[in-house]
């Protein structure tokens, strides 16, 4: 069961095979094959009724799987009353993809039925913040969840034990609030927050109430009279924030603007003052520069940079002021939401469980020899490190970029190697891992030779051998090339073939066998290569896409009308974020169901720092084919048309 639900992430088509089987081992004694087979069950049914909605426009087989689905939450909700919170836990993340393939008819349904009821009854911390954080990622995915989504938050945290759920909901509210189509509904929540909760749901929750207030103008003075009943407080911290937001809503009631809001406008104002800060409006006031001057990225990203930073060659040695453009580029993902939601192969909610019921991904990670240390995903970790360790090698710059270890062979085959791709301004560090798993021998002064058939765009400048490596252990060996400046960059197929001395080993004792001369052995690796996209940095998941665009201009735009292969929207939609390279804006990641075209949005930073924003329609066309039409915008004519080319 555990091999059907891994499978299930990927080959969800070929695991729906089993879903009869799988639905009479709900009802097992054992809760753990239950669990896994309601997990594997909502993957496969939600994951196939999708592909076909988008791919056919048969109705008949779509409701087949409407049908399977409604019977499988009617077992659901006799079954699930009786797990224990962990198995709970693993449910819970696998109905939020179903809510994500069928907001219409299931989001009442599962948020309703299934999560708010859990919210109100007993249970752990780590099982209320499953199910908050659920809601609240759905939020962000399904707009039109928003407001029904945070009346369940208000209403979790009227009997709240839990102070940093409280606080978190309480942001949540401050910041999604004033959005919705009546933000006075929440102010009372708020409030009691304000007289009846410690002080640092109380100071949380004055700062959300002037958020209120100097978002929705219609609400300013009934907020005042609001947070003036808590100037006494006796919490110096809940104090402070109270005469904070009172003299900014002051301010701005002293303000002699002549703008009608109402208790809808709340979206509207929070972009025209997002537009003031933005611009470097002097005009702004106090409230707008407090409340809208932000990171352009996360605290955890802002973590990695400054770690990287402190490790870049003369970084921690210069004078100069510190600056967000001195930072290495550490890429966000955009989407792990929508991953996590829907069943991402590399961030699936049965996999990262706490039970450990699955093999957890290792990261590798190297010292400054090349030896192989192991820490778990999410440990920070960079290419970076080792490359800054190596003086040749940290003498050719700063790093803009690293990849992804990219397999050469298969994990199975007794040398195993992996590629990372380091790109700098003018040169590529391949950086190939090679891992010996023969017992009997010692592979000495390893390298990795490469060859490309068109030397005109890279030319190999450099190798340096790893110089042993034992059995069981994992070390380094890089090869440098050069970019050529007069050569227009484009995607490069590069020739592998791994060089070694054998020495045999007795492996009971780890000696050289004597009289067992070394010999040179050659082993043949993939072909592996290099792509335009691979210079193509993600911009930070919060990025305002509008403005990025808008700010770039057309003065180099590039606009292109393709053909695709791809049978679907969403498998459409994927295919161009893995070639450009970009990361998604504005939640467009996401195809809704039986949908017949899509707007996508990516945003990016090529080498050198050149901002790039991509607008594209993916359409169905006649016969099921799929259009494509693209916009490429960047600061720089030669840019645009690379991109464009990424598609081609």
């Amino acid at each position: 069961i555990k091999l059907l639900c891994t499978l299930s992430n990927t080959y969800p088509n070929l695991v729906s095979r089993f879903n009869d089987c799988l639905e009479a081992l709900i009802g097992d004694s054992n809760k753990l094959i239950g669990t896994l087979s309601i997990i594997t069950l909502l993957k496969t049914t939600s994951t196939t009724a999708t592909s076909t909605t988008t791919s056919s426009s048969s109705s008949s087989s779509l409701s087949s799987h409407e049908l399977s689905i409604d019977r499988l939450l009617k077992q659901i909700s006799s079954f699930l009353h009786h797990l224990a919170e962990e198995y709970k836990i693993m449910v819970i993340k696998s109905l939020s993809r179903t809510c994500v393939h069928y907001p219409t008819k299931y989001y009442r349904i599962i948020v309703g039925g299934f999560l708010s009821k859990f919210l109100r009854e007993e249970g752990g911390f780590i099982f209320k913040q499953t199910i908050v954080n659920t809601i609240i990622n759905l939020m962000e995915i399904l707009p039109e969840t928003k407001e029904s989504g945070l009346l369940y938050l208000c209403e979790f945290i009227e009997d709240c034990e839990f102070v940093s759920l409280s606080t978190h909901i309480i942001t949540v509210i401050g910041t999604v609030g004033p959005t919705t189509s009546c933000p006075a509904r929440y102010v009372r929540f708020l409030y009691n927050r304000c007289i009846l909760e410690n002080s640092m749901i109380r100071s949380s929750a004055v700062y959300a109430l002037g958020k209120f207030g100097v978002y929705v103008k219609a609400l300013r003075t009934s907020i005042l009279y609001l947070l003036k009943s808590c100037v006494n407080d006796e919490s110096d911290e809940t104090r402070d924030r109270v005469i904070l937001m009172i003299t900014i809503l002051e301010d701005l009631c002293d303000d002699d603007d002549n703008d009608n809001d109402g208790d809808g406008d709340g979206g509207d104002k929070m972009n025209e003052l997002q537009e003031k800060v933005d611009n470097g409006d002097e005009t702004t006031n106090t409230a707008s520069l407090l409340l809208f001057t932000k990171l352009p990225f996360s605290f955890d990203n802002l973590e990695k940079r400054l770690k990287l930073y402190k490790v870049t060659p003369g970084a921690m040695e210069s004078n100069n002021a510190l600056t967000f453009d001195d930072l290495l580029i550490v890429e966000e993902n955009g989407n792990d939401i929508h991953n996590d939601m829907c069943g991402s192969r590399q961030n699936d909610g049965v996999g990262n469980c706490e039970l450990g019921l699955l093999l957890e991904s290792n990261s590798t990670s190297f010292d400054i020899g090349g030896s192989a240390s192991t820490s778990t995903a999410g440990g920070v970790q960079h290419g970076s490190n080792v490359i800054y360790q190596i003086p040749e090698l940290a003498a050719l710059g700063r790093i803009f970029k690293s990849s992804t270890p990219i397999p050469l062979t298969e994990t199975e085959t007794e040398y195993v190697v992996q590629c990372l791709k380091h790109i700098f301004d003018q040169h590529v560090v391949l950086q190939f891992m090679v891992t010996n798993t023969i017992d009997d021998q010692r592979l000495d002064n390893v390298s990795v030779s490469v060859e490309s058939d068109d030397e005109n765009v890279f030319e190999i400048t450099g190798e340096m051998p790893a110089q042993s490596i034992k059995y069981g252990s994992t070390q380094s060996c890089f090869s440098v090339l050069e970019r050529n400046e007069n050569t227009s960059l484009s995607s490069c197929v590069f020739n592998c073939e791994l060089k070694f001395t054998v020495v045999q080993i007795d492996p009971s004792t780890g000696e050289e066998e004597e009289g067992v001369d070394p010999y040179e052995e050659e082993y043949p690796l993939e072909h592996m290569e290099i792509y335009v996209s691979d210079f193509v940095a993600k911009t930070s998941s919060a990025l305002d896409f509008r403005k990025s665009w808008e700010g770039i201009g057309n003065k180099y735009e590039v606009l292109q009308k393709f053909a695709l292969q791809e049978r679907s929207l969403e498998g459409a939609v994927k295919a161009i974020v893995d070639c450009m390279g970009m990361s998604t804006c504005d939640g467009t990641h996401q195809v809704k169901a039986a949908a017949k075209q899509h707007m996508l949005h990516l945003s990016g930073i090529f080498l050198g720092g050149v901002a790039i924003a991509v607008r594209s329609q993916v359409a169905l066309g006649p016969s099921g084919s799929i259009i494509l039409k693209i916009a490429i915008r960047s600061g720089r004519a030669d840019v645009s048309k690379l991109m464009s080319e990424c598609i081609g």
